[in-house]
């Protein structure tokens, strides 16, 4: 049997976050370089793009706690009114992006993206 890429383990594990934490719409995780690794986002999403601003968000928030002494980084939430972009730091250099529903369960969403990034450290 043919043992999967990790690009393709990753696409799994994404795949099994929204299916696990039906508040959770779509996810990706991407480098702090910018580039796209694995992505579960909607077809009309520019990936790339996501991917940079991801990246960019994610770096802007390590600077900031690190700015204002806040310890080390958990995440970066984003509040618009149709719902969250929740981003966490997933090991060295990668970011997990989650978009989620306005109602979301938080404590769900951040509980199962904390158990996935620790996946995706994993796996990379």
């Amino acid at each position: 049997m043919r043992r999967k890429s990790k690009v393709q383990e990753l696409q799994d594990l994404l795949e099994n976050l929204e299916a696990t934490t039906p508040d959770i719409e779509a996810s990706a995780v991407a480098s702090v370089d910018g580039l796209m690794i694995a992505s579960a986002l909607p077809q009309d999403t520019a990936k790339d793009r996501a991917a940079t601003m991801s990246a960019a968000m994610l770096l802007l928030g390590e600077r900031t706690a690190t700015e204002f002494a806040r310890g080390e980084l958990s995440e970066v939430y984003i509040i618009g009114e149709n719902g969250y972009v929740v981003l966490m730091a997933s090991g060295e250099g990668v970011v997990l992006t989650a978009l989620a529903r306005k109602d979301a369960e938080q404590e769900s969403v951040f509980l199962n993206m904390k158990k996935t990034a620790e996946e995706v450290t994993r796996i990379l």
